[in-house]
């Protein structure tokens, strides 16, 4: 190419549908792409949709996104529209056939394509539908532009063995492909050589990792030896399974320093009844259980969850059992979803669909409980001195309030004054938490210490580059930096532990 192509990306869904899009971006930029200014909102070369099948209308938001596009395409030489992710992996044909000024439909497990088959449609001037039915490289062997300097996701498998009733993922990204140690070690390695002091590892099931390798500890060894790695200062993942999560697990999580107190473990129902007709393969008592061994190993751990009320079949006692599980655990935080039908899974065809009058005012009355529950967990951090990493585009008010924004070492979020000295993304500074909210802790007194450290030099660096077009479109999370706790866009959680 003599002029330069821009590109943009848009992406729907969970964490690994993020992480996929920084893949994307890579790709197009090592083909030869720049990146469109932020807000382009389709004015660009190349449109780009990493889509997201586990919501009922997600299909309707796809085609009404294309349709928009439609005109600007026609006004446009040479424009190119993509779709990828799961919604296409799930609908293939159909998409081409509904929205026909499509050029490229690939899917979960052939993103690598995506340049050579952007290519083919331009010089064929015919749309190129091409789904791979099993993965054809690892997405963490392709290149990649990271959003975040100081922050990132490393992906240790793909794919899930689960067969969850509400969860079409396993089905759209496959049987789970396990990352040898060593190359997940080695990209970390890499990562904190480039000055990233935060990693997130990422699986649908990510504390599963083992199984297609033949050793049922490997996630914890693999935590452990992430602790050995000098200069990466947090480990966080997400999201693991109840029925995975066993006691080496914990005691890596404990003993390893960098692994930080922090545990999202989706739930999903606190009913056996459900739970079974979920096909979630733990009962109340041993999720409550597993609580129980975090919290007397690591005391100060936040824990969040996923629930989703009105699952077909819940009645009101079932419901009153998940409210029970929550009083019990008493969860920092929790995502919590009203049921709705997925197309293609098993619960979508169930007898006994709850109206949604019902789902809903159910859900007011967990999300109120759990509101509370926030609150008063959260009020239990006002006194304490806290190490906070600065975080980029958190505090939507920080410019007004001349505050700045981070994350405590359970993920919590932290609002803190200003200092004089010069803080960067990436920096660490300690506080006094004064006050507490539901959602985030203030420390309205001067900053204590501040850390300048080596994340925080790769960002200032990065910032200093020529200005180059910026910002992904990502849908969740913000600026594609790993997410403070999974804000998922379904009861599934991706990661989504099904």
């Amino acid at each position: 190419m003599d002029v330069k192509r821009s590109y943009e990306v848009r992406t729907y869904g969970c964490q690994m549908n993020v992480h996929d899009s920084e893949r994307l971006s890579g790709l197009l930029e090592d083909a030869g792409y720049v990146r469109a200014p932020e807000g382009a909102d389709g004015d660009a070369d190349v449109v780009v949709f990493n889509t997201c099948a586990v919501r009922e209308n997600a299909d309707n938001k796809l085609y009404g996104n294309l349709g928009r596009l439609a005109p600007m395409k026609t006004k446009r030489p040479g424009m190119q529209i993509a779709v990828g992710g799961c919604l296409a992996q799930k609908d293939r044909d159909t998409i081409v056939k509904r929205a026909p000024w499509v050029d490229v439909v690939f899917g979960t497990h052939n993103i690598g394509k995506l340049p050579v088959l952007l290519e083919r449609a331009r010089i064929q001037e015919e749309a190129q539908v091409e789904i791979a039915e099993s993965l054809e490289a690892f997405p963490s062997t392709l290149p990649t532009r990271r959003e975040s300097a100081y922050a990132a996701w490393v992906s240790i498998s793909v794919g899930c063995n689960n067969t969850c009733t509400f969860c079409i993922v396993p089905a759209l990204r496959g049987k789970e492909e396990d990352r040898r140690p060593g190359d997940i070690l080695a990209e970390v390695e890499a990562l904190v050589a480039e000055g990233v002091s935060e990693i997130t590892l990422l699986g649908q099931n990510v504390n599963a990792y083992g199984s297609d390798l033949g050793d049922r500890e490997a996630f914890s060894k693999l935590l452990r030896a992430c602790g050995q790695i000098e200069g990466l200062e947090r480990v966080r993942f997400t999201s693991p399974h109840p029925r995975d999560f066993t006691d080496d697990v914990i005691a890596a999580m404990a003993e390893t320093p960098n692994v930080m107190p922090q545990l999202h473990m989706p739930m999903q129902s606190g009913s056996d009844t459900i739970l079974k007709a979920m096909r979630r393969s733990y009962r109340q008592e041993r999720f409550l259980g597993i609580i129980e061994k975090v919290r007397a190993a690591i005391p100060h751990a936040a824990i969040s969850t996923d629930i989703i009320v009105g699952f077909p079949g819940e009645t009101e006692e079932d419901f009153q059992q998940t409210m029970h599980a929550v009083r019990e655990a008493r969860f920092a935080n929790a995502f919590t979803f009203q049921y709705s039908k997925r197309p293609g899974t098993p619960a979508a065809d169930m007898e006994g669909q709850i109206p949604k009058e019902v789902v809903q005012e159910r859900y007011m009355r967990l999300v109120a409980l759990q509101e509370e529950i926030s609150w008063d967990e959260n009020k239990k951090q006002v006194g304490r001195t806290l190490e906070v990493m600065v975080a980029e585009g958190e505090g939507r008010k920080d410019g007004a309030t001349h505050r700045l924004s981070g994350r405590a070492p359970d993920n919590r979020l932290v609002h803190f004054t200003k200092p004089e000295a010069e803080v960067r993304p990436g920096d660490v500074v300690t506080v006094d938490i004064t006050y507490a909210a539901p959602h985030h802790l203030l420390a309205e007194g001067p900053t204590l210490t501040v850390r300048r450290t080596r994340a925080g030099d790769a960002w200032e660096k990065r910032n200093a580059a020529p200005a180059q077009p910026a910002g992904v479109m990502l849908g969740i999370p913000k600026l594609g930096v790993p997410a403070p706790l999974p804000a998922v866009t379904s009861g599934c959680s991706v990661p989504t532990s099904s």
